[in-house]
Parts: C-alpha cells; structure tokens; sequence
C-alpha cells in the first residue's frame, strides 16, 4: 500500500491499520526445487551424466584412432537442415565443453538459490563468478574430472567455451582448478563472453576454437552449446518450444547427439525450462480420468 498524500487521511486510517492483520511472506521452502534435488542430489542425476561421459569417452577413443575430414562445429553458412562442418586437415583433437552443469556443478550458488528463492540474479551471479571456488562450494560433474583427465590423456586438448564473464576470467580459471578439471588458460583453452563482439552467442568463439583444433567432441547442457542456430530466427519467439524440439529431433542433427554433440543434464535452469501447458501438452497429446459413471 502506498503512503496517503494527506495527513488527515493518515490520521484516519491508523487505527484501522492497527488493527489489520498484516499477510506473512511466503515461507521458504522445507526441500529445494525438484530439479535441484534431481542434477545436485540423485544418484539417478549422478548415473546419467557418468553415462553421457563414458559414451563421449568411446567416441572421441574411437575418432582419434581414425582421423575423419571434418569436425563437429557447424561452419559458417550451415544450417540445421543441411550442415556443413569445419574441416579438420592436419590440425590436433581438441574437445570443448561449457562449464557451468555441464563439467562443473555450482552447488554453493544453487544452495543460495535455493535458500532465498529469489531466482536468478545477475549481481548475485557476478558476485558468485568471483568468489565461488572456495570451501567445496564447487565440485565436478559426476564423471566429468575423470573425463577430461583421460581425453587428456588420449593427447586431446580440453577447451572451455562458457558464459561467464571475460572480466572473471582469473577466478573462473581458479574455480576450474578447484572442482579438479585441471588447468584453463583464458584465449588459449578458455573462452569467455567479452572475447568477441558477440555477447552470449558462442559461435564465434567456437569459429576461434575450430581455426585452431579439429574438435572431436562437444559437451553443453544448453542447445546453444553446440549452435546459434538453435536460438536464432523462429526458433527465438516466445511460442518457439515446440519448434525448437523439433530442431533436436530433425535429421540429420539427431543424429549428432552421442555422435559428437553430448548433452549434460540440467533440469534447473537454461533454455530448457520454457514453455505454457499449450507448448508441452498439445490438445492432441491430453488426458482427464473419465467422469464418475462412464466406461
């Protein structure tokens, strides 16, 4: 309720506002959110990324041992109905990752996240880029240190390819370290946004990445880690779920995931959590028990 402009009116109403029962704030939650529970706490979250990390593992084995023309980033001018890829020639493996819950779990911010239910907040954020990599607040996708040590070990260099922020660059290099995924040199095997003109769009970055390796293998938890395409155009309006399911689905993209293109679960946050009961439950696809007395 806003402050009455005149002092009388005040006056008036005090001793209503005395006696009116003020509504308490919504109590925090006794759990945190199902998806929360399910990516930081389950064994079933656990099994599934160790699943997608052991099937990437045989991939890249078997890509290294027989060396293919092309790479698995779209080159310029492709589209998801007729891709083209970068050629690889004579340049070494690498393999690029995003960081955030697809090799690193931010645990510590999603306590906080949980705690005030607050949402996403970009300050809070910036603040957590900054100072998240102490005290065990950060820790590995299941599978993803062993992963990335044994891709290492294939002679397959590790890249980074994330959204954080090019002026964190020094403590995302830290929080890395800390949640026991090795080294990352910022513009070397870490790529930030700020490194180009291009904001949050990686395809740039990954147009850098590719001058430089024939990349093997790609990992995200977001359809963006692996192209702009899937959030550019139509695929970008605000009615665009459906449509960008179906992108995934296409081929000869739904051929790509477990053959290059590997998906990290993230039931959390990202482009995966939109859409109304109209763009999840089409008319077609809905069902209500039958009412009491029919067969």
């Amino acid at each position: 309720m806003s402050m009455p402009k005149r002092l009388g009116w005040g006056l008036l109403l005090a001793p209503l506002a005395a006696c009116a029962t003020v509504a308490p704030s919504p109590a925090p939650s006794v759990n945190p959110p199902a998806g929360m529970r399910y990516l930081y706490g389950s064994g079933e979250g656990a099994a599934i990324s160790a699943q997608a990390w052991n099937a990437l593992l045989a991939y890249v084995s078997a890509r290294v041992k027989a060396r293919s023309a092309d790479s698995v980033v779209l080159a310029d001018g492709a589209s998801l109905a007729a891709p083209r890829f970068v050629p690889c020639g004579d340049k070494p493996f690498a393999a690029v990752f995003d960081v955030d819950e697809t090799v690193m779990l931010n645990t510590g911010y999603e306590y906080h996240d949980a705690k005030t239910g607050k949402g996403f907040d970009a300050a809070a954020w910036d603040a957590w880029e900054k100072t998240g990599e102490g005290e065990g607040a950060v820790g590995p996708v299941p599978g993803a240190d062993h992963g990335l040590a044994a891709l290492r070990g294939l002679g397959v260099t590790v890249i980074f390819n994330t959204n954080r922020s090019a002026a964190n660059a020094d403590a995302t290099v830290r929080a890395i370290k800390a949640a026991g995924l090795g080294d990352a040199v910022h513009g070397q095997t870490l790529y930030l946004s700020g490194d180009d003109a291009m904001g949050s769009r990686k395809d740039g970055r990954r147009a850098m990445i590719a001058a430089r390796y024939c990349v093997i293998a790609m990992g995200g938890d977001q359809l963006g880690d692996f192209s702009d395409l899937f959030n550019a155009g139509p695929l970008n309006a605000e009615k665009a779920v459906p449509a960008r399911r179906v992108a995934t689905l296409q081929p000869p993209v739904a051929g790509l995931w477990g053959n290059g293109w590997f998906v990290m679960p993230n039931p959390v946050y990202g482009s995966g959590l939109k859409g109304g009961f109209d763009d999840i439950f089409p008319m077609d696809k809905r069902w209500a028990p039958p009412a009491i007395g029919e067969k």
